[in-house]
């Protein structure tokens, strides 16, 4: 079952929203907060720990934020847009603050390169649903 099969099922989809765009935003919010909780969890693994420890910070804020913003996007009923505008302005600022963060270990921590790429794809799809909302 596919994300946007989800909104599409549901008695009032989108409210004027692009189905695409509003599941691009769901699946990159929900794929950040894994990737950067795993990034995180693998940034603790490494021997140099204490030098990832604002990166580890930022995964975790960065983390919660997302799935924050996945849940509140899934539901559809109701929705208060200048809600979802401030969510989405967060979550693209945690996106933005990790990816930088996780981007300066790249070279060194793989793990640190793939939540750098997966945040930088959430960062885009908020700010272009972001647009949408207007």
């Amino acid at each position: 079952m596919s994300t946007i099969a989800m909104i599409t099922s549901h008695p009032h989809p989108t409210a004027g929203l692009d189905p695409e765009l509003l599941a691009e935003a769901i699946d990159a919010a929900a794929a950040c907060a894994t990737i950067c909780t795993a990034c995180a969890d693998a940034c603790l693994a490494e021997e140099s720990v204490a030098d990832l420890r604002d990166c580890i910070r930022t995964d975790l804020d960065c983390a919660d934020i997302c799935a924050a913003t996945a849940s509140v996007l899934s539901r559809r009923t109701g929705t208060v847009s200048s809600t979802l505008k401030s969510l989405l302005t967060a979550c693209r600022a945690a996106c933005a603050t990790c990816a930088e963060d996780c981007a300066e270990h790249a070279d060194m921590h793989e793990h640190c390169r793939i939540c750098a790429e997966a945040c930088r794809r959430c960062e885009k799809a908020c700010a272009e649903l972001l647009s949408a909302i207007g």
